[in-house]
């Protein structure tokens, strides 16, 4: 019998097939979707941060348990914790999925590279423009010298 799937709720660089299939997972058909209640945050690693008012974009696919907990065993993400999100898709659909968040942290600048693994998809995506202008806001300014 086939490991049982979740809906989950992806939305930083997991929204990119390429970092999902480098770390073994391949989340087969996605949907884009937006989670109410929600903004993100880049500094280095995308979070969501609880925000009235706001929404935040990323892709709703299944996935196994063990999928998530080798996703999310690794040391770059491992401070990522679940939790529940209702994510509504571009076609209205309300999906109940679990969504992974790092806890606060002191902010530290995102790197270029980190960002165009998010702002491309987001791209490809159909996430609104306005949305792609906020991921591309975090991207590190070059300095005045």
């Amino acid at each position: 019998m086939p490991d049982r799937t979740v809906w989950v709720f992806f939305y930083g660089s997991f929204i990119n097939r390429r970092v999902l299939a480098d770390h073994g997972f391949d989340p087969g058909p996605v949907e884009s979707a937006c989670v109410w209640g929600y903004d993100i945050r880049i500094a280095p690693l995308a979070t969501l941060v609880p925000a009235d008012g706001r929404c935040a974009y990323g892709l709703v696919c299944r996935a196994t348990h063990a999928d998530l907990d080798k996703l999310y065993g690794q040391a770059w993400v491992s401070a990522y914790r679940p939790e529940a999100v209702v994510a509504r898709t571009a076609d209205g659909r309300l999906v109940p999925a679990l969504c992974y968040v790092a806890p606060p942290a002191p902010a530290l600048p995102a790197t270029g590279e980190y960002i165009d693994r998010i702002a491309g998809p987001a791209r490809e995506h159909g996430f609104p423009a306005w949305y792609v202008e906020r991921i591309e806001g975090f991207r590190p300014r070059p300095s005045a010298e």
